[in-house]
């Protein structure tokens, strides 16, 4: 699986998560982080799907999506630990362990593999 495919619908998440958490308790962390990560995911998203129309790899992005979903794993799981409530910073540091682990598993693979073309 390309991590684009996953990473669109993960920013996307964290980008609407950010703007719901400003809308109904006025958070401007919620709108920072979620806005932040969510628009740096898009364009990581954005940026390996180009290189994918090349048949290439774009490691800048495969690395921006880890950073991306470690930090918050890191910060969620942090607040999490402070408030001990599942929704949603228990559910956002779940997401984010599973999204780190598969950006680690593209790296370590070597990116996107593309079938040989055929004759």
């Amino acid at each position: 699986m390309h991590d684009f495919c996953f990473t669109i619908p993960y920013g996307l998440i964290l980008l609407c998560g950010g703007i719901i958490g400003y809308v109904k308790r006025g958070s401007l962390a919620s709108l920072g982080g979620g806005l932040g990560t969510g628009f740096l995911l898009i364009l990581a998203a954005y940026l390996s799907l180009q290189a994918f129309h090349k048949r290439k790899n774009s490691y800048f992005a495969l690395i921006l999506e880890t950073v991306c979903a470690a930090v918050l794993t890191w910060v969620m799981g942090q607040r999490y630990m402070q408030t001990s409530k599942i929704m949603p910073a228990g559910i956002v540091a779940g997401i984010s362990v599973i999204m780190t682990g598969f950006y680690l598993y593209k790296i370590a693979r070597g990116g996107n593999h593309f079938p040989s073309k055929a004759e």
